[in-house]
C-alpha cells in the first residue's frame, strides 16, 4: 500500500499557486507599464483652459501625479495628443498632460511644411482682418522707403494669443494680467529678438485701426521703424470696441 503525505503535497500546493499570483501581477504590472500608447499630431498648437482649476499630470491619466496646476482662461501650449489627453508646456517650463474635455483649442497650426516667415499675399496664418492690416501696414511703409514685414509664424502666435487674452480678461493694455509686458510674452513664448515693440487698438474697421495708429506718434514710429523687420498681427472680434488688434514688432 503507498502512503501519500498530504502534508507535502499541500505545501507544494501553496508554493504553486503563490508562483501563479506573482506572475500575474508582474504580468499585469508589466503591460500597464509598457502599453503602446500612440501620440497624434493636432491642426492647434495652443489652448486655452476652461475649468477653474486644470491639474497637470505627469502621465496622461489620473493615476499620475499631478506636477502643478493652471488656471481658467490661462493659456497652454499644446505638442500632441494621446488618447483623451494633450501634452502641453506651460509657463515655468513644466511638460505633462491635461485632460481634453477643460482645454479649448483656440489658434490653428500652420503647415509643416511651411517655412518659418512668410510675406506672401495669401499667408494662411493669418484671418482676413490680420492679413489686411497686415498689407495696409506694408503699404505705410513702402511709402516711406522702408522695406516690407514679414510674418514670424511665432510672433504671430504670440499676437494672436495676446488679443484674445485682452478680449477674454476684458482689458486694454500693454501690460497683461496674464502675461506680463510684451516682452516678457515674448521671453515667456521662447521667441528670440534683437528688439521689440507693440501696437495694440480697439477698433470697428481695419483701416480706421491702421489710420489711427498713423496718427499717433508712438505707434506710428513703430510701424514705421526700419530695425524692425518681423511682425505678427492679431485681430479678435470684441464686444466692447468691435475687434482687438495687437500687432507685436520683432527685429532679429
Amino acid at each position: 500500500m503507498r502512503i501519500i503525505n498530504l502534508g507535502k503535497h499541500r505545501k507544494a500546493l501553496k508554493i504553486i499557486l503563490a508562483l501563479f499570483l506573482v506572475l500575474n501581477i508582474f504580468i499585469f504590472v508589466m503591460s500597464k507599464t509598457f502599453a503602446m500608447q500612440h501620440y497624434y499630431d493636432l491642426d492647434f498648437t495652443t489652448g486655452m483652459v476652461t475649468t477653474t482649476t486644470l491639474n497637470v499630470r505627469s502621465g496622461p491619466s489620473t493615476d499620475h501625479d499631478v506636477i502643478t496646476t493652471v488656471r481658467k482662461n490661462e493659456y497652454v501650449r499644446i505638442f500632441a495628443g494621446i488618447g483623451n489627453w494633450y501634452i502641453v508646456q506651460i509657463e515655468g517650463d513644466y511638460v505633462g498632460a491635461v485632460s481634453q474635455k477643460y482645454i479649448k483649442p483656440i489658434y490653428p497650426n500652420t503647415n509643416k511644411a511651411d517655412s518659418n516667415t512668410n510675406s506672401g499675399p495669401t499667408n494662411s496664418t493669418l484671418t482676413a482682418d490680420e492679413q489686411e492690416v497686415f498689407n495696409l501696414i506694408n503699404q505705410q511703409r513702402a511709402s516711406n522707403g522702408l522695406s516690407a514685414l514679414k510674418i514670424d509664424l511665432e510672433v504671430q502666435r504670440v499676437a494672436k494669443i495676446k488679443a484674445q487674452d485682452m478680449v477674454d480678461s476684458n482689458y486694454f493694455s500693454h501690460n497683461s494680467p496674464t502675461y506680463g509686458s510684451p516682452f516678457d510674452m515674448l521671453n515667456s513664448f521662447k521667441v528670440s529678438y534683437k528688439t521689440a515693440a507693440e501696437n495694440i487698438a480697439g477698433n470697428s474697421s481695419n483701416s480706421a485701426a491702421v489710420t489711427a495708429w498713423m496718427n499717433s506718434a508712438g505707434h506710428k514710429a513703430n510701424i514705421l521703424n526700419s530695425s524692425y523687420n518681423y511682425t505678427g498681427i492679431g485681430v479678435v472680434r470684441s464686444p466692447t470696441y468691435g475687434k482687438i488688434y495687437v500687432q507685436m514688432f520683432v527685429g532679429k
